[in-house]
């Protein structure tokens, strides 16, 4: 694959759906001598596969000019066989049809990769990274008009402060195996209080996180006994899971001290191997 008939067979394919692939393949073509064995991962990542119709249609912008073009990313190592973008997706642009997504795990035996399912990872960025942040927005808002109300500007050290927020993040921020979405949302909420720090002081509000370990809550006691004593006690180094009381110490602790800013580890000394 990435011979230059392929890009053109594949080029005329797109044509048909959106006839602005002419105006790319002639931009294109300014650099295709050199970059024939790389072409079809440079088209591949300027087209959209339709979410509803599944059909390639051209997303990248008329009027781009040819130095952007140059910054896309050439090697993807399969030529025409490279991958493309279903929505907010990625899928193998021979595979026109529905995406199977039914886990998020590679078959050992076959190497078949099937991904981690859009609407649970959309779904888990919802509650733990979405529904806080504006909720502190939310808080942030109420304060800074209440404060325009009574004729007060910036907030003084004179002053009690305003409100306090503590978002609940997680030792899975610095990443933990199999569990990407959640991951993800604990990181990105780390970066939320990071940059609400710096603007919510102007109103008085302090922001923090903590990050908890694996605490003894349901959640956590549905993973199975034999995964916590396997997997997770012998890389904790008090061996044992976190209390619930615990964990609310360290917020009380976060929010009655206001000295105290960043991020507070309330791991029990987790570990995990690489």
């Amino acid at each position: 694959m990435g011979r230059p008939e392929d890009f053109i067979s594949l080029l005329e394919r797109a044509e048909k759906i959106d006839p602005r692939a002419q105006a790319l393949f002639e931009c294109l073509c300014e650099f295709l001598p050199c970059a024939a064995e790389h072409f079809g991962a440079a088209f591949a990542s300027v087209l959209l596969l339709d979410p509803e119709t599944k059909e390639l249609r051209f997303e990248f912008g008329m009027d781009a000019p040819l130095d952007e073009l140059r910054k896309v990313r050439l090697r993807l190592g399969e030529g025409i066989a490279g991958w493309v973008a279903l929505g907010r997706r990625i899928s193998r642009i021979e595979d026109v049809g529905p995406v199977p997504m039914h886990s998020k795990k590679v078959d050992k035996i076959t190497g078949h990769a099937e991904i981690y399912p859009q609407n649970t990872f959309d779904e888990v960025l919802g509650v733990n990274l979405v529904a806080p942040t504006y909720w502190a927005l939310e808080m942030m808002a109420r304060i800074a008009a209440d404060r325009k109300r009574r004729g007060l500007g910036r907030w003084e050290p004179e002053e009690d402060i305003q409100g306090s927020v503590v978002f609940i993040g997680s030792v899975s921020a610095q990443g933990n195996k199999g569990q990407i979405s959640y991951a993800a949302s604990k990181a990105g909420l780390a970066g939320v209080a990071a940059t609400l720090d710096h603007e919510a002081i102007f109103h008085g509000v302090r922001c923090a996180v903590i990050h908890p370990g694996y605490t003894d809550t349901p959640m956590v006691r549905a993973l199975g006994e034999d995964l916590i004593d396997q997997a997770i006690l012998p890389q904790t180094q008090l061996r044992r899971l976190l209390r619930p009381d615990e964990v609310a110490d360290a917020i009380v602790f976060m929010l009655r001290n206001s000295a105290v800013s960043g991020s507070l580890w309330v791991d029990a000394g987790w570990h995990p191997a690489a």
